[in-house]
Formats: C-alpha cells, structure tokens, sequence
C-alpha cells in the first residue's frame, strides 16, 4: 500500500485502511473470541531462561537453545552490548545475562560478537556492575560471594505490619518475585550447570576483592548510608537468628507461593516470580512429581514464543489487556462482522472478573468486594484496575448497542475501583497507596521499582470509566477527586507522565480522553496546553514518536524519535478527544499511518512502547501496532462521516 505522506488522505483512502486492518485483526482473533498478542521484552528474560534450565541440570533443548541464541545475536546493539528496548544504550545487566547465556548455550567466548560483548562489558566496569537481581543470579551461580546481594533476611515474612519494611508496603511484582528469592538467600542453593560454564571473564577485578557494589542512580546518600549500615548489620547477625524462626519464616514463604501459585499460569503470571517459585521448590526438597512444582515448571514453559528460526521467553502473556483494547477498536470500526468479533471477545473476558478471591489489595481495603480483571489469563490474587477500566468501559459501550446484560460486572468492576482510590485522589495499578517511597532506598531496591504509586495514566483511565458510566463531578466525589488528583499532575509543558506506556505520548492520550469524558471544557488551559504539547512534538513525517530514555532521571523535555504506529494512535485518539479533528496535525498524522500500513493490513513496529518499569524494563506489545492504529483510524473516519468534534466515550 502506498500514499504520499504529503497528502490528506481521502476519507476513501482511509476506510480502505480501515477494512485492510480489520480484516487482518479478526483473522488473529482465537476460536474461543479472544486475541493475544506476542509481549517482548529484551535480552534478559530468553537468557534468564537459559540459565535457569542450566541451574536445574535440566536435559537440554539444543533445538531451542539454537534458536534463542540467534535471536540474542540479533538484537545485539552496535555497542556490542545488550539494550534495553529497540535502538537503545548499552544495558550492563542485559549484556552480562545474555553473554552468560550464549557462552552457555555453546557460543565460543572468542568469536566475533561475544568478544565484542565482553569489551562493552569491561569498558563499563564489567560484571561487578550490574543490578541487584542480576547478582542475585551470579551469586546463585557461585559466580560472586553472597555478600555482593543485599541481606534480605526470609525472617521478612513474620514482620508486623506497623513494621517500616512489611510485604504488603510495597508493589505486587515485587512481593511474588520477592518471597521465594528470600527462601533461596536463606537456603543459597548451587546451580548444577552440567556444563561448568562460567564468565570469570567478564570481572575488571576478582569478585571476592569487590567491596563496594553499585547503588541505584534514583537513591539519596544519605538513604545509601543508612541502609548499608543496616545491611551489614544484617549480614553479620543473620547467621545468629534461631533455627526454628527461620524455619516458621520459611514455612511462612512457602505457604505464600502456594496460595499464590495460580496453576499454571505461575506465581504473579510473571516471569521471574515464576522462576524463583521453582527453584525455591527445588530448594525446599519438593517432589519433582509435587503438582506445584509440575505447575510451576509448565507456567514457564508456556511463556515461549518459538518460531521457525528464532525462540524467545515473554515475560508475561496479555490476553485480557489485548482482546478488551482490540474490542473497544472493533466497536470504533463498526459494522456487523466487528462488532460480533468484539462481542465473542467480550463473552471470553465475562467470566474472568475476579469476583470470589480477595487478593493481596485488600490488605489496605478489607471491606472492599473484589471486581476486577487480571492482565493474564489468570492471576486472581492480582487483578489490576487499568484492566478492569477498559473492559468496563468496553461492556459499556457494547451493551449500547445489544442488551444491558454487563450491568452488574460494570457494577462491580465500578465498586472495586471506587474501593482502590488512593488517598490523594488518584489510582495505582494493583493497590491503593503503596506510596512508601523511602523503601525505594533500600539496597535491594536499586531498580527503584519496588512500589506501585498512583499514576496518571491510570487514574486517567479509572477517571475515564466513572464518566463514561455516567458520573460527574457533581454526583460522584470520587470522580471529583480522581480528576483533580489528575489535572494537578499535569506537567509544566502540559504533557502527562506514562507509567505504564511510552511515555509522555501515552500518558497525554490517557489524560485528554479522561478530561473530555468528564465533561471539562476543550478550551479549558489544561486541554489547550495537552494539545498544544502533542502538535509541537509531531514529527515531521506527521508521526509521533517517543523512546525509553524519556524515562531518565534528567528529564529536560521531549526529544525526537522515530515515528511509530501506536504512538501515532495514541496521540491522534487524544487530539481527537480534545475536539482537535479540524487541526491539520490530525489529518497529516493519518496521512502517515495511512502511507504506511503493510500488505498485511498491519504496521511494522520494531520498537518498544511500552514499560514495565522506567529505566530498567520496557515491553513491545507487538498488538498495539495492529489495534491503536485502526481504532484512530477508525474514529477519524467516524467523526469526519458524522460532522461532528466529540468523542462521546471515556477511550
């Protein structure tokens, strides 16, 4: 397909674009009505997945493992090293995992592209530099002393909740992935690694003459001098605690993961809590027939996305985030073929609203009912209110056009946001004020990613599904306080932060759709500065784009990058919100994703635009490029054919 970006496109143009796309995301639609989507990450997760098997002396996949290794050599950056999204900087903890895991594999240290690995490494203080998780892993690997990890004593697991560090004071991913690392510090199994492979060369300096680890960039000194000195308090004592403590905390963790465990869809639905739960039953003695453990191991397995060349490990899979955002654009595309293609996919996520469980939320709001949707196939224990919102508002808008049969799932989704709302008015995605920002500053928290504080994209989202269900300011004080919590975050160049998408683009799209829903006024200063930062930012090629390093502690504003097809959709769908069709940015921004959608009705996005945490962990949904794109597309067509300037829906 081809179009001068020039050029307007014709609302021809565009339908044919719109008919192109759909016919393509209904052919991936699932025989049970749902879609799902590769979810990607970067180096890490395919080479923990390597080293994993290793550590249990698994019998190897030589297939597999060739497959996974050429796919790590191909998204080696230039720098020799691993980055952490599509084009991006040297990354130390992603280059010394996947060079680990090519060695690994069979790769030979002395060919071309591990000794340029190995050079990038050095050149940044080698292996002794990496995170805190990435030690973790050598330590387990024998490859560091267990002094280069934070003491993180599993006598955690019977602190009291008035206790300064206590699980429930920090974020869901951190909890699951957490508890079943503190049983392995305790117990510090060896990894079998049959093949004795190790990366001693990867060391400026001998491990055991290493003093002084490296510390988050985003913690304080003073924090940083606090906290070691609790460290080594801990390190000296800990081989001091009493042996039936340890073991009641251990037995303590143990029952934790269980409860938790989720079948086979793992502990949390995410990788590496999936990982620790296993080798934390190997290390607790259990069965290799024990159905947790034969459930935790398939949880892994199913994880895979193995192609004819090319294998790597997602970290989690998004079936609910994917068929709920897929049918709210199908519902924008109308016509009787999308609409029932949207209406399967709502009758598959009908019955996974979590409505019996009471997860780990309701330690902070006990006599809140449960409601909400998880982003994976199952994780009961950790639903999610951006989830919850888009199917909401995805029902709603369906039961517009059939029958009121989803009034009572919007009912509960509305009550268990409601519930979720923070103290300041805003929400966060799994827990309401998990706001302990001073835990950020302890040592195992380098990743500065250990809570889950209210943001505005989801609270833009939560605001969004109270005003398409019908509140006002007036009416609901929830509401009221979620859209005020969300304008007073607005920043001083009148973009929004992006928490969960990338990034400011994401969290500007969020916001205005969220203020047009709740009824504030398209002149109003907050909107008119919102618009006037997404035009200024547009790329020539009538585009927009936006990459993980906006995520820097340094922040001083936008930087051009390459225009891609979610961004673009992102930043159309709130133009468009903010009564923007009329603006010549809209029409040339359609004009760019009309020239560029492929033969195959979809566009090529080989970039990340998605995050799972600022700076250290980004995701490429590799649906967005396929449904954002048409659903602009497709509301563009629809408010061009209707005359009209509002968006009557809360996305």
């Amino acid at each position: 397909m081809s179009l001068s970006i020039d050029d307007t496109a014709s609302l021809e143009t565009v339908e044919r674009r719109i008919r192109a796309a759909s016919a393509a995301l209904l052919a991936r639609q699932q025989p049970d009505g749902h879609w799902c989507f590769e979810l990607e990450a970067d180096a890490t997760i395919p080479a923990e997945y390597v080293l994993f098997r290793h550590f249990r002396g698994e019998t190897p996949d030589v297939e597999l493992e060739r497959k996974i290794a050429v796919y790590l050599r191909r998204i080696q950056g230039a720098h020799g090293g691993w980055p952490l999204f599509h084009d991006g900087a040297f990354d130390i903890s992603a280059s010394v995992k996947a060079y680990f895991a090519l060695k690994m594999i069979g790769d030979d240290s002395q060919a071309p592209h591990m000794a340029r690995a190995r050079q990038a490494v050095l050149a940044h203080g080698g292996a002794a530099a990496s995170n805190v998780f990435t030690r973790f892993l050598l330590a387990l690997y024998g490859a560091i002393p267990w002094r280069g990890t934070p003491a993180m004593p599993v006598e955690i697991m019977l602190l009291p909740r008035w206790f300064p560090f206590h699980l429930s004071k920090i974020s869901y991913w951190a909890r699951t992935v957490l508890v079943p690392l503190l049983v392995l510090q305790a117990l510090k199994p060896r990894a079998k690694n049959p093949r004795g492979v190790a990366i001693d060369e990867l060391f400026v300096a001998p491990p055991d003459t290493v003093r002084r680890w490296p510390k988050g960039a985003h913690q304080s000194p003073g924090w940083i001098r606090f906290f070691d000195a609790v460290d080594a308090v801990l390190k000296r004592a800990e081989p001091y605690f009493p042996p039936a403590t340890r073991a009641h905390a251990i037995n303590r963790a143990e029952v934790f993961v269980t409860e938790r465990l989720n079948g086979v869809d793992g502990l949390g639905a995410i990788f590496p809590a999936m990982v620790n739960s296993v080798l934390m039953f190997d290390a607790l003695g259990v069965p290799s027939d024990d159905p947790r453990l034969v459930a935790a191991r398939e949880s892994i397995e199913r994880l895979l996305v193995v192609g004819d060349d090319e294998a790597y490990c997602q970290p989690c899979v998004s079936p609910v985030w994917d068929t709920a955002l897929t049918a709210h654009a199908l519902i924008e595309v109308g016509g009787e073929t999308a609409e029932a293609a949207a209406s399967a996919g709502l009758a598959w996520l009908r019955p996974r609203q979590v409505l019996e469980v009471k997860g780990d939320w309701a330690v902070g709001r006990p006599n809140v009912r449960p409601g909400g949707w998880a982003f994976q196939y199952a994780n009961a224990h950790y639903p999610d209110l951006d989830d919850t919102a888009v199917v909401a508002m995805a029902m709603d808008r369906a039961s517009g056009r059939s029958s009121h049969r989803d009034a009572a799932a919007i009912g509960r989704a509305k009550e268990w946001i409601e519930g979720l709302q923070s103290r300041d008015g805003a929400w966060g995605a799994f827990d309401a004020d998990n706001t302990h920002e001073v835990l950020n500053n302890i040592p195992f928290a380098d990743h500065g990613a250990l809570l889950d504080p209210p943001t505005a994209d989801v609270t833009a989202r939560c605001v969004s599904m109270l005003a398409q269900l019908g509140d006002t300011r007036e009416t609901s004080p929830s509401l009221a306080r979620g859209l005020d919590a969300l304008i007073a975050s607005q920043e001083k160049d009148g973009s929004w932060f992006g928490r969960w998408g990338m990034n400011y683009v994401y969290g500007t799209w969020s916001a205005l759709c969220a203020l047009n829903a709740a009824g504030v006024d398209s002149a109003a200063p907050c909107v008119r500065r919102a618009v006037d930062w997404l035009v200024r930012i547009q790329n020539a090629d009538g585009g927009w784009g936006e990459a993980g390093d906006s995520y820097r502690l340094d922040y001083q504003g936008y930087r051009p990058s390459p225009s891609t097809a979610s961004q673009t959709g992102w930043a159309l769908l709130g133009l468009m919100a903010a009564g923007e069709i009329d603006n010549p940015s809209v029409a040339r921004g359609v004009a760019w994703l009309a020239a560029t959608q492929g033969a195959d009705g979809f566009w090529d996005e080989p970039f990340h635009t998605a995050t799972g945490f600022p700076r250290i962990f980004y995701l490429r949904y590799h649906g967005y490029s396929k449904f954002f794109p048409l659903w602009a597309l497709a509301r563009y067509r629809n408010l061009r054919r209707a005359n009209s300037r509002s968006v009557a829906f809360g996305m």
